[in-house]
């Protein structure tokens, strides 16, 4: 059984990506205790599976190893992955959290020498590539991971397989007895920090993103130039794995529209921009290599001007003012064809690519109020400042569509505030 001591001066933590991170590790290096609670098996969320941060275009594992290392060896956090909250009632300062937790099969004798992996050979979707490869049932969730835990898919749990993992370990860490728990935490104030999510790309019908191969998201294309990821870096096209050059970058997909997302998402411009570069980066001076970037307008505003400007100097890039109205496909050759009209001069266009990326909304990834009532939520459900909400308060994208700068600097506010409730608790008790 997992046990965790809380009290109404403890702080709670729901999510563990950057903006969690940052607010549970600003919480404690305060003096506050925290209990940091993450659905996935290892912290780090969606930056974890970024290739590179714009503008500055360097890896996310040097932020991610900073927090990393400031967080394990903070003993007022106490984590727990695998683990999400199923009910919230109480009130300021008073609060009952529910969390589920779900077995992950290995416990913490885990040394990740991953002999129960080498032991097995049924394989699952690839969650952390965005379902684009293959991995073993029993796996250590990407090179990173903290906890550094091995995982076991619960598939093969009660089958040949999972015994052969368990006979594996020489440490005793493979329990496949483990069930689900159930936890009830006394807190004091909670910091929904739940992250984001990419918009369902299979709504939008006209760019057949369920129906074409070669038609993929922004977070998909992320990915995929990652070593690590489900191509080893290289940018093949899915239809058949051969080199993609001629890419196109189409920009609000699913936001500022009515039938989607009405929101504007903020990092899609930008996200688009920095995976232009990626093209060059691949592909060098080979002139077949070409990015096309289709957009509404382009928001990159403060230090991303700059950014944007370097873009735009840069030949293999070009930037068409459009909405595209759809995609069809070329038969003989599976290549996208983007049908539209260009509207500097209104010229209509039927423009073949190797490959379509859809810069992808972004949308809360989890609904706070299916968990409790009178939390303010706007009409895209991101939780709004508002003294009805009490002790609870939205951390990065879960309170507005941020950039990952502003996601930790809205985070640190959120820490601040949750304190604020601690301190008045302990006053009033004192």
């Amino acid at each position: 059984m997992t046990d965790v001591v809380a009290t109404n001066e403890t702080i709670l933590v729901v999510g563990g990506g950057i903006s969690g991170m940052t607010a549970a590790i600003e919480a404690a290096e305060c003096g506050k205790n925290v209990v940091l609670i993450e659905k996935s098996p290892a912290l780090g969320g969606r930056v974890s599976q970024l290739y590179k941060y714009f503008p500055k275009l360097c890896i996310p594992t040097c932020g991610l190893e900073i927090n990393v290392r400031r967080l394990r060896f903070n003993k007022r956090i106490r984590v727990l992955t695998m683990a999400q909250v199923s009910a919230i009632t109480g009130d300021t300062g008073n609060y009952t959290a529910t969390i589920k937790i779900t077995p992950r099969y290995v416990n913490e004798n885990c040394t990740a020498c991953g002999a129960c992996a080498d032991a097995v050979s049924a394989e699952v979707d690839n969650a952390f590539n965005y379902n684009m490869n293959k991995t073993k049932a029993v796996f250590l969730p990407f090179n990173m991971a903290y906890p550094r835990r091995y995982v076991i898919d619960p598939s093969i749990v009660g089958t040949p397989e999972g015994e052969a993992a368990k006979a594996a370990c020489k440490y005793d860490a493979v329990d496949l007895s483990m069930k689900e728990e159930t936890l009830e935490l006394k807190v004091g104030a909670i910091i929904w920090a739940t992250g984001w999510q990419p918009y369902d790309a299979a709504k939008i019908q006209p760019y057949g993103y369920d129906r074409f191969a070669n038609v993929i998201t922004s977070v998909e294309f992320e990915r995929m130039m990652d070593k690590a990821g489900p191509t080893g870096g290289k940018i093949l096209r899915p239809s058949d794995n051969k080199e993609a050059k001629n890419i196109a970058f189409i920009q609000c997909a699913g936001s500022r529209d009515r039938n989607h997302l009405t929101h504007c998402s903020r990092i899609c411009c930008m996200a688009s921009l920095k995976q232009s570069t990626y093209v060059g980066e691949q592909y060098g001076d080979d002139e077949a290599a070409k990015a096309s970037i289709y957009y509404i307008d382009i928001r990159a505003i403060d230090r991303f001007e700059d950014f944007y400007k370097k873009v735009q100097e840069d030949p293999k890039v070009s930037f068409i003012k459009s909405k595209v109205a759809n995609i069809t496909e070329n038969q003989e050759n599976r290549n996208p064809i983007l049908h539209g009209v260009n509207t500097e001069g209104y010229h209509r266009y039927d423009n073949e690519h190797d490959l379509v990326v859809l810069a992808i909304g972004m949308q809360p990834s989890a609904d706070i109020t299916q968990v409790t009532s009178g939390v303010h939520t706007d009409a895209s459900g991101f939780i709004q400042v508002h003294a009805d909400n009490g002790g609870i308060f939205g951390a990065g994208c879960a309170s507005n569509a941020l950039d990952v700068n502003r996601a930790v600097q809205n985070a640190t506010a959120a820490a601040l505030r949750a304190i604020q409730v601690v301190n008045r608790v302990s006053g009033a008790e004192a």
